[in-house]
């Protein structure tokens, strides 16, 4: 097998470099697994037929660290092979994560990639269930929580051919409530919350949000291909009681941003979404 470095330093499109830390490596890919670029030059362990990271990871830790940039303390609930806890990383050098994350399998990949790309000192996953009321205890609050829900409950979709994947598809540890509840134990006053949810289920998302005493402050939609209905909404919400009692009203949450279209008509990248992706680390490309 031949031995996987961190990626070079060669420009990628028109000169392009991508950006930030080159990770010292030194971690090999077995013989079911992937080391596939993430962000930057920062790259990620997962199984060829298991759980992947996903467009659903990538717009949530964007919009997060969109709407809270200067995070110190971030939490990732249910933070699977640690993609969005990586990119929150990346994207707010500065910050301490802490990830929380129920499947033994998804959490080494999860530990692979942080010793593959030298975070291992800042970034801080454990084994655990998102629903048990001491979650983080002894630990500060977080400026900045990240929640990537499964997005429906059992028997109302096929479960995924990989047992690995069940739970991020399926509600069989929690659901977009869960999420919510366990954010607003452990955010800190003024903290974001930023999770993700089908653009079909938007009401569901934000009776979770209000049900844990969120308030929804942003929300924006990203289309997967113009011309066709399906997407994702993300959010971004914050403690209720954190906030002034009229502020609702007077800010006209949530503010709903314009929608990010993914994929054109004839299957081309949009250039919204390539934005996003530039703010990544990835190549500017379409």
């Amino acid at each position: 097998m031949p031995r996987c470095s961190a990626p070079d330093d060669e420009p990628s499109f028109k000169g392009w470099a991508r950006p930030g830390p080159t990770p010292p490596g030194g971690v090999e890919p077995e013989a079911d697994e992937t080391l596939d670029g993430l962000c930057g030059r920062w790259r990620i362990f997962q199984l060829k037929k298991g759980n992947r990271f996903s467009t659903d990871d990538l717009v949530t830790a964007w919009y997060g660290t969109t709407w809270c940039p200067r995070a110190t303390r971030i939490a990732d609930l249910g933070s699977g092979i640690g993609s969005v806890a990586l990119l929150a990383a990346w994207r707010c050098p500065g910050a301490v994560v802490h990830t929380v994350e129920a499947q033994e399998q998804s959490l080494r990949l999860a530990r692979k990639s942080l010793r593959f790309n030298g975070q291992e000192d800042r970034v801080f996953p454990r084994l655990g269930d998102l629903r048990e009321p001491g979650l983080f205890f002894g630990e500060a609050p977080f400026d900045l929580v990240f929640g990537t829900p499964p997005y429906w409950p059992e028997g109302h979709r096929l479960p995924a051919a990989h047992a690995q994947s069940v739970p991020a598809r399926l509600e069989v540890r929690g659901s977009i409530a869960d999420y919510a509840q366990a954010a607003a134990r452990i955010l800190a006053p003024g903290g974001i919350f930023a999770c993700v949810f089908p653009n079909d289920q938007r009401d569901r998302a934000l009776g979770a949000l209000a049900e844990a005493g969120l308030l929804c402050l942003h929300r924006r939609e990203f289309v997967f291909k113009e011309g066709e209905p399906y997407g994702l909404d993300v959010f971004a919400a914050a403690r209720r009681q954190d906030l002034p009692e009229d502020f609702e009203a007077l800010a006209q949450c949530p503010e709903v941003e314009a929608p990010i279209l993914i994929r054109r008509a004839d299957g081309s990248v949009d250039p919204g979404i390539a934005r996003v992706r530039l703010a990544l680390g990835f190549p500017p490309g379409l």
